[in-house]
């Protein structure tokens, strides 16, 4: 058998390679920001290169600090030598010492298993209780329901009373040990005393903590299944003996497939009163846990406003509140004679000058960016702006590309993340982007557009005779869509909206 070669072997190879400039990666990172993350990017940059300061507009402010302390003596500066010194000016040092940036963060609000905890702490029981209440509070998932069975429960509880119960033994006997005073027969009985603290949790005790929890705030929280939630909440509004619960309880199958006729004839009512008790039953909630759930808030800023001024919808950046940067004077007239500046100095200098000088070209650039996207976009979605969602246009990130002429992924990171003020409302940049359908005059309309039209159909529909399908198609057709009967399913499904035949009232 033939054995690898380990020989080391030298060569020559011509090859193409593309290497991308870190100040690249540093502009797709500013196209990527949404306006809050540009803030604080530009601000921590103002803090970390000398040579950038706010323009003459975002220093109004401190020209009148400076004009009220003008009684204070002022020492004169010596630029030249702040800089061959490092930055360090000397007694001063407080008033330019670079200062440590903390980025505010969203706090995360009570969640639902500390609102069950507190309600827990509250209630009358003992130590060995709350023990199991515990257990059972940290198997409640975000939506409100219990993430496993009572015998998972105890077996998880159980074992972490055979750890405590081992450790407590040990630490007593080695007590004992030590003082040598108490007598086997005492020793005996105190350990007996920790066994029955100690003991085994039994199923009793967890369908008695069970109850306890699922009496707890919000109604519904705790149960093991949807029917177990649906009950409890009718019990809490005193319908426990109701025909609703009656559905959920013998009829459920068919409450949830809407069979209101195959119901009345079982239980001899008319459709309506099994119509009346569901809709009673719809009122509730089916995960109650989400509403101490939800993500922390968001807080949007528009990156852009569009405005209609004199017919005409103009696109503006909002980045009034973005520092306003330039070369500091001072910083460059000294750095202007470089025969002062030798080796480290000089290469730090003209590091950080021309750093500066890109960082105001990149943030202009960015800003002309979206100024032409949203341009165009404005252009393209004129009847949207004028008429409404069902007359979005369709549009695709390429075509954009091609209007501007960048590459596709730019126009992508311009959009992603980004949001736009208009006369209609806050939109995300993506939203005005879908694929489209055709129609018989010969324009196409976005799919974003379609799912408006069908909506708006479903909810002018008669109730006991509600649209299907094909007549949605039908009537699409009317209007010039050209749309499968499919796609109309796929749409409706999107949108949440049942079959016909669920939708029927009686």
């Amino acid at each position: 058998m033939t054995g690898f070669n380990t020989r080391l072997i030298q060569s020559v190879q011509l090859r193409q390679e593309m290497k991308i400039n870190p100040r690249l990666y540093q502009a797709m990172e500013l196209l990527y920001m949404p306006l809050l993350d540009l803030q604080q990017h530009l601000k921590q940059e103002l803090e970390e290169n000398p040579f950038l300061e706010l323009t003459e507009v975002d220093v109004q402010e401190e020209v009148q600090l400076e004009e009220e302390g003008k009684d204070d003596p002022v020492e004169e500066i010596d630029w030249e030598e702040i800089l061959l010194d490092g930055f360090d000016a000397g007694g001063r040092s407080q008033q330019y010492e670079q200062k440590e940036y903390f980025q505010p963060t969203a706090t995360e609000a009570p969640g639902l298993q500390d609102y069950l905890m507190e309600q827990l702490h509250f209630q009358e029981v003992n130590e060995r209780q709350i023990r199991l209440g515990e257990e059972f509070i940290g198997n409640v998932n975000d939506d409100g329901s219990l993430s496993c069975t009572l015998e998972d429960v105890l077996l998880g509880v159980n074992d972490w009373l055979d750890e405590v119960r081992e450790v407590a033994r040990e630490r007593m006997m080695a007590r004992e040990e030590e003082d040598g005073e108490s007598s086997p027969a005492e020793l005996d009985k105190t350990l007996a005393e920790v066994e029955e603290i100690l003991r085994p949790y039994e199923m009793w005790e967890a369908e008695e903590m069970l109850a306890r929890i699922q009496g707890f705030d919000p109604p519904g929280v705790a149960a093991r299944d949807l029917r177990e939630s649906i009950l409890i909440q009718l019990r809490r509004k005193g319908l426990g003996d109701s025909l609703s619960a009656a559905l959920v309880t013998e009829h459920f199958t068919d409450l949830i497939n809407h069979r209101w006729a195959d119901i009345a004839r079982t239980r001899g009512v008319t459709a309506l009163e099994v119509q009346d008790a569901a809709d009673e039953i719809a009122k509730l909630d089916p995960k109650p846990g989400l509403r101490y759930s939800a993500d922390p808030e968001r807080y949007v800023i528009p990156d852009l406003i569009v405005e209609k001024i004199d017919g005409e919808y103009l696109v503006f950046a909002n980045d009034n509140n973005l520092p306003r940067l330039r070369l500091s004077r001072a910083y460059r007239e000294v750095a202007r004679d470089k025969n002062k500046f030798k080796g480290e100095n000089k290469d730090f200098i003209s590091s950080r000058l021309n750093s500066a000088n890109w960082m105001i070209q990149a943030i202009e650039q960015r800003r002309q960016t979206m100024l032409k996207v949203m341009g165009f976009i404005v252009d393209r979605q004129r009847a949207f702006f004028e008429r409404g969602v069902q007359h979005l246009r369709p549009l695709t990130l390429r075509e954009v590309a091609e209007h501007i002429e960048m590459h596709e992924s730019t126009v992508s990171r311009v959009t992603n993340e980004k949001f736009v003020q208009t006369p209609r409302g806050v939109f995300p940049l993506k939203y005005f982007f879908s694929s489209g359908l055709s129609t018989t005059s010969g324009e196409d309309i976005s799919a974003r557009g379609v799912k408006a039209k069908i909506q708006s159909l479903v909810d002018d529909e008669n109730l006991k005779r509600p649209l299907t399908d094909q007549a949605i198609v039908s009537l699409l057709k009317t209007d010039g869509v050209n749309i499968a009967r499919r796609t109309v399913a796929k749409y409706r499904d999107q949108l949440g909206i049942l079959p016909a035949r669920m939708r029927k009232r009686v």
